[in-house]
């Protein structure tokens, strides 16, 4: 070959390169665009089969996130908090399932059906209460997707497996609005399980409603840390409008005689609002201590029986918390 030939060879030989890295190109990007998995709209809530039975007709494939949001809320939505029917406490199991169920250890949730899920959710405090201290065997045994709501008290129970139950609400909890609002919910709802034990109360009696208390907040606490585990200056932004949605409307504390729960609710929101806001994330995570204080205070408990109760739920809440792996 001359080399006037052997020069002309060079740029045909880097154009059959170039061609070949471009085919090889092409083709990743066909399998990046068209061959994985790509998550359905809406988490494939609209396109559940249970979800459609349960939640009604206002559901179908292809809608809108947010309206589908509000069609959760309104089929789960009972004719009072705390109260409603099978069919309403169903719709909101098989949302839950439907979400949280598989083999992910994550739910990516859509941002449009964060707080829609958190609000009802929210409307079950009994039942949120019970799936966060998992400690009634009756939620236990009845938390598969397959078993259905049961009446007690007036209204329907339902319950989740605790893997469906954690994944899902982790997922809510990105939005710190939806967060806001269920540890509010379990705030006011462990304020009333203090309030209704009674006055003679003694041993697991006294003991087991604070305990239980500090390990719902000591999930929701674990909850929290992973959200805030990574970006800092993204958790801070999470912390303060956590701190902000629970101090909404935050007023004086009434006296203990004329509204226990009442007062157990907004004597911790004070102390939440008067520590320093550098130390308001570990008021959070005492928060189960300081109600039980609180509560035995109000109670006249002996300074024995108060110390030796506070140690139990310190390390309720500290167990509970550690579950949750950031």
């Amino acid at each position: 070959m001359t080399s006037k030939e052997s020069s002309r060879a060079v740029p045909v030989k880097a154009w059959i390169a170039a061609g070949v890295c471009l085919v090889l190109l092409g083709s990743a990007a066909a399998w990046f665009f068209l061959g994985r998995e790509t998550s359905p709209p809406c988490n494939g809530l609209a396109e559940d089969a249970r979800v459609q039975k349960s939640v009604g007709q206002a559901v179908h494939p292809g809608m809108n996130c947010a309206a589908l949001g509000e069609a959760v809320v309104k089929a789960t939505a009972g004719s009072e908090p705390g109260r409603h029917t099978q069919a309403q406490a169903q719709a909101m199991k098989d949302v839950l399932f439907a979400l949280g169920f598989g083999p992910s250890k994550e739910v990516d949730l859509d941002p449009a059906l964060r707080l829609p899920v958190a609000a009802a959710l929210a409307d079950y405090a009994p039942d949120l209460h019970e799936m966060l201290a998992g400690l009634n065997s009756e939620y236990v045994t009845k938390a598969g997707r397959d078993t259905p709501p049961w009446e007690a008290g007036g209204t329907y129970r339902l319950s989740v497996s605790t893997d469906v139950f954690r994944k899902t609400l982790r997922a809510v909890a990105e939005n710190p609005q939806a967060y806001a609002l269920l540890r509010k919910t379990e705030t006011r709802f462990a304020a009333e399980r203090l309030a209704a034990v009674p006055a003679d109360a003694t041993g697991t009696a006294l003991s087991g409603p604070p305990t239980a208390n500090a390990r719902a907040l000591g999930i929701l606490d674990g909850l929290a840390d992973t959200i805030t585990n990574q970006d800092a200056q993204q958790a801070r932004k999470w912390r303060d409008i956590v701190f902000e949605r629970l101090l909404e409307g935050q007023v004086g504390p009434p006296a203990y005689q004329d509204d226990p729960a009442g007062h157990l609710t907004a004597t911790w929101l004070q102390e939440l609002k008067n520590a320093p806001e550098e130390e308001r994330a570990e008021s959070l995570r005492t928060q189960g201590v300081s109600m039980a204080r609180t509560w035995t205070q109000a109670r006249n408990t002996d300074e024995q029986t108060r110390q030796d109760l506070l140690t139990k739920v310190e390390s309720s809440a500290l167990n509970a918390r550690r579950e949750i792996e950031p």
